[in-house]
Parts: C-alpha cells; structure tokens; sequence
C-alpha cells in the first residue's frame, strides 16, 4: 500500500508515492508554468501524475493528497494561489479526479501546502511531539500551518496559519494578494532576489539571479547580499512573534528553499525576533529549520490523505472523524473541512489531519 502525493507551487510541481513510514518510494516533477493558462499549469500536473502512475507501485495506491500554495477552498476542491494567477477558483480536485490513470474510488483530498508541510513535520520531523507550533514554507511565497494542543490547525476553509499575509509594515509594497506590507512581500525567495537586484547587487558568475544566489553571496560577505537577507529576516521575524504572541508556541519550524540559505537567514531572524518578541511567554521560542527539507510538502500531503480517506484499509469512522491504523492519525487528532475536496455541497464539519506518531 503506498500514499499517492502532489505538492504544487509558484516553483515546481511534484509528486511522488510515499510509503506507510513517511518514505518517498517513487518522485516525478516538473516546472510550473506560473505566467501560463490554467490548460497549461493542469497539463503540468497531469504529466507528474503520468510519470507516478507508470511506477510499479502505482497499483496499490490507497488515497492521493494535494497540497497546493493557497488560498485553498478545502469545501469546494478549489485553489486560487496568489502566485498563479491563472488559478481562481480553479477546480482543482475535480480535474485531478478526472486523470485517466487514477484509480475508481480514489478521491483527491486537498490541503494548503503548508497545512501538508506541518503535518509532515509533525509526523516526523521537526515538531514531532510538541504540542503548540508554528511551521513555515518559505520560498516562492511564504505560507504557514499551526499545530495547538497537540492537533494540527487548519481552519475551516483549510487556510489558518496564512502568516505569509499578516502586514508587518503599514505602508509597506503591494503585496498581489491586495494589501500592503505583506510579510510575503519582503521575505519570499523573489522578495529577497528582486530587492537585492534593486540594490545593485549582481549574481556569482554562472548563477541566476534567484534567492539561492543571493544567499551564495551573502556567504561571501557580500554587504548587499546580506541586507537583503537581513531584510527578509526582519519581516519574518515581526510575523512570528506575533503569531507566538496570539496563540503562545513551544516552536517554530521554517523549510522551504529559502530556508536552505541556512545561518545566513536564521541568524539575523533569531537576532530580529529577540527584539519583537519581547513578553516574557513569548520570548525565547526556539527556531529551527525544518528536518524533512524540501520533501515535507509531499509528505504531508500524502499524510493527510491517508488520515482522512475513510476508504483506506484498516480504517475506521466514528463520530465524523477518521482514524487510520498505521498512519501518522493514530496518535491524535486535527480539525479542518469535511469535504477536503470531495464532491462540492458537502458543507463544513471536523474530520482529522494526520498529527505526531
């Protein structure tokens, strides 16, 4: 029995096959044509979903779960990703159902893709048995999810822990979600590579100029590089403290290919928190990378899947709520929408996300 997985972003689109251990048996990606047509970014996804059910293992697929950047509508199947702009209300789950290689009976279950990234980390990596969390995807945007009382936290249309949308400055940039001062504005991979362009910097000979590259200059010691970098670190840290400040944390977890830039963002950010996290219930959270790097967004995916696919063997229902024996549901408990993308009208209840094992 293997866990069918989609992770989609403003970057890449990937997918993968994930055994009953949290283990990627099988992976196939393929860039995402963020600037395209809906047709397009679908075809995408279509090819990702050819690749994995061309794998031997396809065959025993038991759930496929999407995790998409948002906002998600986890009631109606639907995704408007505020980097994808030709997604708006975009049927996703429907269309994904559609695939001629899916299995009868699978249907897709769809969470926001950092909602997927904390159910990852909670399973298994980073925040594996804390009971109050923040866990963070920064990259090509900058999206959140929230563990509290030792259950994951994903709101009622699947979008709670959005901090990459809180304003940190008033007047700050336009963010394309429509506000101003976003933390996503400052502090996602094209925030921090486009500010320090703007600054005079220029990439390392043979590099593009992308957030990695910054932070390759950075390294150097290059004082450009470094602001930018600084910058990014600013903003993430006022969106995290007040985050610990509304609901009180015991950690914060932070992956996505920005963080990959290593000290040279968590440095500054554990400095810059310091100074905004100041109540004494609110200070000293510790921030840590994420464990399960660039994988947890299909790890999480497929976790949620199988926690919340009745029709996976060995699982039983009761009281509105699934638990599914030998998955990452058996040691807890998380609320999100009933549907996760089942068929539209299904209205609004408590089902589980997957939670620590």
């Amino acid at each position: 029995m293997v866990y069918g997985a989609l992770d989609i972003g403003g970057t890449k689109i990937a997918g993968a096959l994930v055994d009953t251990a949290g283990r990627l048996v099988a992976r196939g990606q393929r860039a995402t044509p963020a600037r395209g047509s809906a047709d397009e970014l679908m075809a995408a996804v279509d090819a990702v979903l050819d690749e994995l059910s061309a794998h031997p293992e396809w065959s025993g697929l038991s759930c496929l779960g999407i995790g998409s950047a948002g906002p998600v509508d986890t009631v109606t199947g639907s995704v408007s990703p505020v980097n994808i702009p030709s997604w708006r209300a975009f049927p996703l789950v429907e269309r994904v159902r559609a695939h001629p290689g899916l299995p009868p009976g699978i249907r897709p279950v769809l969470v926001g893709d950092a909602v997927a990234m904390t159910a990852a980390e909670h399973w298994k990596g980073a925040a594996r048995g804390v009971d109050n969390a923040l866990c963070m995807v920064v990259s090509t945007g900058v999206g959140g999810g929230l563990v509290l009382n030792g259950s994951l936290h994903a709101g009622i249309s699947g979008n709670a822990g959005h901090i990459g949308h809180i304003t940190v400055e008033q007047d700050g940039p336009l963010c394309p979600c429509g506000a101003r001062g976003c933390v996503e504005r400052f502090a996602s991979g094209t925030a921090i590579a486009a500010h320090a362009l703007e600054s005079g910097w220029a990439p390392p000979a043979g590099m593009a100029p992308t957030a990695a590259a910054v932070a390759a200059s950075a390294r150097e010691g290059d004082a450009r590089a470094l602001a930018a970098y600084d910058r990014a670190a600013k903003a993430l840290a006022a969106g995290i403290a007040a985050t610990i400040t509304l609901v009180e944390l015991d950690l914060v977890v932070i992956g996505g290919g920005v963080a990959q830039a290593g000290e040279t963002l968590f440095g500054p950010l554990r400095r810059h928190l310091g100074g905004y996290a100041v109540l004494d219930f609110a200070r000293d959270v510790p921030v840590v990378p994420a464990e399960l790097a660039l994988d947890a967004g299909l790890i999480g995916a497929a976790a949620a899947a199988a926690a919340m696919t009745p029709a996976t063997e060995g699982t039983r229902t009761t009281a509105g709520t699934a638990t599914t024996a030998g998955t990452p549901a058996t040691a807890g408990t998380a609320t999100t929408t009933t549907a996760a993308g089942g068929d539209a009208g299904a209205g609004r209840g408590a089902r589980e996300l997957p939670a620590a094992s």
